[in-house]
């Protein structure tokens, strides 16, 4: 079971790192809104990164939004810097869990994970980076188990509503799920969206290695999953969707690999039948579909090159058509900004024998939420923390690298977002 007692020696429930990051204030303000949810109607809580100045003016601009002045003085300030392994050991000791905010964690990820490891620090992070979430898990899920430690990445937009999802579709199913195909779509307001360009960032670099994530993976030695009911076909790069009704693309983020790993976990630890699953993203009419391939043709020629990504990573706004910016989305975009996933899974209903004929049933269920990065992102990170202080019997036996689904399966963490406006529900 994990240990989530705060002490004299380690008095943090949970130490925000990289707080004044563009995504860690709004991190910072979920915190300062959810501690009566801490154990015991508490939550002792600080804020780490490399500057105190920083630091102390994401807490005043906390203070200012929530109307909790209290938050300027209450919360304490950990200098800690991922270039100074002693910081993070330092940070990692005071925390019964660590929220890394600090991407791309690519390039910064590891020495947190480890100084966690290392300290004693249950650690999540928000990554949507295969390659990073799978080299973690390779090379430091058997030291956690042996510390009792609990490493669960991707637990923002990518990939909670989307793990948690397909085992929510599977659970409201009575009978057998062999397959889900989810189907996401993402509504502004008329200011339009926006993604901060460290998201960019990410997608550049992690396209830029896509072989180096295949040979991480041959390190595993999986041996394929074992198919239930009529196998999933994938579907072509651009289609039009009747279940959105508008033009779609395969999903391009982490969920596919995140949700995969889950159901492999399940398979080998719990027995369980897999569910296959299928990632699309809707992206509107013939005029967006034009506009994407054309960016994406762009993005794919430039990003092999190392002056292309120079390019893509000095010109996000350009070689975007503006959905990504150096100065990230406003609070007004945000507020008017929200997403929606559509699940549509078959199976076979119960008493029908798997091992025999074409799956028999169908189900439909929606996880709908506000905007995809800086409001329910840190909702997301936030409740999976409160998840494991508050329910550390419920978390898979021994520590280690998990994913989000893997982690909270036997959780209420879908209970905990739908209270906080990310909704789990079945049509």
């Amino acid at each position: 079971m994990a240990c989530v007692e705060t002490s004299s020696n380690r008095p943090y429930h949970l130490v925000i790192f990289g707080a004044s990051g563009f995504t860690g204030q709004f991190v910072v303000e979920e915190v300062a809104r959810t501690v009566s949810e801490g154990p015991k109607g508490n939550l002792k809580w600080a804020v780490a990164g490399r500057s105190k100045q920083k630091l102390e003016k994401v807490l005043e601009q906390a203070a200012g939004v929530l109307s909790k002045p209290e938050l300027r003085s209450e919360v304490d300030i950990i200098v800690a810097d991922v270039e100074e392994p002693d910081s993070l050991a330092a940070m990692c000791k005071q925390a019964v869990i660590v929220l890394n905010c600090v991407g791309p964690y690519r390039f910064y990820g590891e020495p947190v994970v480890k100084a966690c490891v290392e300290n004693g620090a249950h650690h999540i992070d928000i990554s949507g980076e295969p390659q990073f979430l799978e080299g973690m898990q390779l090379n430091y899920s058997s030291q956690a188990a042996e510390k009792g430690v609990y490493i669960i990445g991707s637990c923002g937009f990518d990939s909670i509503p989307a793990d948690m999802g397909v085992l929510y579709t599977r659970d409201q199913f009575k009978g057998t799920l062999t397959a889900v195909e989810s189907f996401l779509t993402v509504g502004s307001g008329d200011d339009g969206a926006c993604i901060h360009d460290g998201t960019w960032q990410s997608a550049i670099y992690g396209f830029s290695d896509g072989q180096k994530l295949q040979s991480l993976r041959r390190k595993f030695n999986h041996k394929p999953l074992p198919a239930v009911g009529s196998k999933l076909k994938r579907r072509g790069n651009v289609f039009f969707s009747n279940e959105i009704q508008q033009y779609t693309v395969p999903f391009m983020g982490s969920d596919p690999s995140v949700v995969k790993r889950t159901q492999r976990f399940l398979v080998e630890e719990h027995q369980e039948k897999p569910v296959q699953y299928g990632a699309y993203a809707g992206i509107g009419g013939i005029g967006n579909m034009v506009k994407l391939m054309f960016a994406g043709m762009m993005f794919w020629i430039l990003v092999k090159f190392s002056f292309g990504r120079n390019l893509l990573i000095k010109h996000p706004e350009f070689f975007s058509f503006g959905l990504f910016s150096k100065a990230g989305p406003t609070r007004k975009q945000m507020e008017a900004s929200s997403f929606q996933f559509a699940f549509y899974g078959e199976g076979y209903t119960e008493g029908q024998d798997p091992s025999l004929g074409k799956p028999n049933g169908k189900i439909r269920t929606l996880v709908q939420g506000p905007e995809c990065g800086y409001v329910a992102t840190p909702i997301a990170m936030v409740q999976a923390a409160l998840t494991i202080l508050n329910e550390p019997k419920a978390l898979p036996k021994t520590g280690g690298v998990y994913t989000p689904g893997a982690a909270f399966a036997k959780t209420t963490l879908t209970d905990r977002l739908n209270k906080h406006g990310i909704q789990f529900s079945i049509i």
